[in-house]
């Protein structure tokens, strides 16, 4: 079984409400502005990114999508319905996730993953609100957006916390191998929320690829990622112990192509929640559309403020 609560000589829990809300939103900023660098390049190769841009390290649209400037896809927008159902519910709830799903669908996105299109239609057809298990739904499509999870459950037993991400993963991928990817997904951001060190989110994606060594991530670099969530994961982690900045690591998992608008939306809510939001350069997050950038303010601050945590910390801060 993999266990994931973190050492707790490595927790260091950011002193005020504040601090906490801040790496919060550079967590929520972090998943859209990944997102939007990385659908510029979308399904090109690392070669083809560096014939066309050399580096791309700017929020240009265009793609195979031809975003306008500072547009965030599906990876974003799921996140934002997700964050919305529970909200409204004050939980994590399957049917109330479906609905958001299905209302976000009836909106025409840009951009939706097949997976995700057969579980709301199961869902439009059925009232079944969870898909059932199979072996090729390990896609990447729930892990995308599971910022919501992480936030609104941060401070909670390891176990409430894999339920959580169990109940929104499934109304569109049931695939353990793809939970386990997921919650540890959710568990990184926590930890970097929490203030702890990157070495105990090595420790963390460690447990994963001795528990599900698919996972490996030691092995050669990982470029033109699948939406398999293996790949995204490994790209994800690579990039991450490789790099010691916000920027950096956005740069590098988003230059591999691939699913980089997906490799750059999970691997940017892990470090805008690690690095905070300050690290956000002006230059990625300024011309992310102004109404994304409210929605991701809050929200973020909405879900951790409802957590088991963000309750201790206002009770902390009162005291």
């Amino acid at each position: 079984m993999l266990v994931l609560d973190l050492s707790p000589e490595f927790i260091n829990i950011p002193a005020t409400s504040k601090d906490l809300c801040d790496r919060a939103v550079g967590a929520y900023l972090g998943l859209a502005v990944g997102d939007a660098l990385g659908a510029t390049v979308e399904f090109m190769t690392p070669n083809e990114i560096r014939e066309r841009y050399g580096q791309h390290r700017n929020l240009i649209g265009g793609g195979w999508l031809n975003l306008r400037k500072g547009k965030v896809t599906d990876d974003t927008e799921m996140s934002l319905a997700l964050g919305r159902s529970i909200l409204a519910v004050g939980a994590v709830e399957a049917c109330a996730i479906a609905e958001a799903f299905s209302g976000w669908m009836r909106g025409k996105p840009i951009d939706i993953g097949h997976t995700v299109r057969r579980g709301i239609s199961q869902y439009r057809l059925t009232g079944r609100c969870e898909m059932p298990e199979s072996e090729h739904d390990a896609g990447n499509g729930a892990c995308m957006r599971c910022l919501p999870i992480a936030l609104f459950t941060l401070g909670a037993e390891v176990e409430r916390v894999a339920a959580a991400n169990r109940i929104q993963s499934h109304v569109t991928h049931h695939n353990p191998l793809a939970d386990a990817g997921t919650l540890t997904v959710i568990r990184l951001v926590q930890a970097a929320l929490m203030g702890a060190p990157k070495r105990e989110l090595r420790r963390l994606a460690d447990a994963l690829a001795q528990d599900q060594p698919l996972y490996r991530f030691d092995r050669g670099r990982m470029e033109n990622p699948s939406g398999y969530l293996v790949d995204t994961l490994r790209a994800v982690l690579q990039a991450l112990f490789a790099t010691n900045d916000f920027d950096s690591a956005l740069i590098d998992v988003v230059n591999r192509g691939g699913d980089a608008d997906t490799t750059g939306a999970i691997l940017g809510m892990i470090v805008g929640a690690l690095y905070g939001r300050d690290a956000i350069p002006r230059r990625l997050l300024g011309p992310l559309e102004k109404a994304t950038v409210e929605a991701c303010e809050e929200q973020a601050i909405a879900l951790v403020s409802a957590s088991p945590r963000g309750q201790a910390c206002r009770q902390r801060s009162r005291g």
